[in-house]
């Protein structure tokens, strides 16, 4: 049993985690193999996801501690929360999928950047585009009317070079 100092530490470094975080997912992994598990955490991993079980009395105090109180009534039964410290909707994302491919993991609530979020609404997320995919729309947004700016252009640079083509072979004919 860990004495009261090794409690406080472990109560800081949730605190540190839940800080740093911009999203976390509240996942009971009951009935998950060791196989499974460990599967979860190497493709969460490759994310830069952190993954971590967690005693549920400590993270009810790191939870109040920084203003995440909502949480509170998920943290029941087996708890790991993962950490997603770049990109908010790619751990949602995984998670949700892994959930899916997977029955005996379930997702029971998050925050992203400090608002709880329950299951549904993780879900909803979850069917975002990634970061990648809405920066590349928002960049053929700004391309396309510059593109049809220089299609006016090049259609009137054509036009000048048919008349002009045009007179030249009039001349010629004359």
């Amino acid at each position: 049993m860990a004495n009261r100092k090794e409690k406080e530490k472990m109560v800081e470094a949730i605190k540190e985690d839940l800080r740093n975080s911009k999203v976390i997912v509240l996942t009971d992994y009951r009935g998950l193999t060791v196989a499974q598990l460990s599967n979860l955490r190497r493709i969460l991993k490759e994310e830069g996801v952190q993954y971590k079980v967690v005693k549920n009395t400590l993270t009810r105090l790191a939870v109040k501690e920084v203003g995440l109180d909502n949480l509170e009534p998920y943290l029941e039964g087996p708890t790991a929360i993962a950490y997603g410290y770049d990109e908010p909707v790619m751990p949602v994302k995984l998670l949700v999928k892994f959930a899916k491919e997977n029955d005996h993991l379930s997702i029971k609530a998050g925050a992203l950047e400090g608002k709880v979020l329950g299951e549904s609404d993780l879900r909803r997320i979850s069917e975002l585009p990634s970061k990648e995919v809405l920066l590349g729309k928002t960049l053929g947004c700004f391309q396309a009317p510059l593109r049809g700016f220089l299609s006016v252009l090049q259609g009137n640079i054509l036009n000048l070079v048919y008349v002009l083509n045009a007179i030249k072979e009039q001349k010629a004919n004359a």
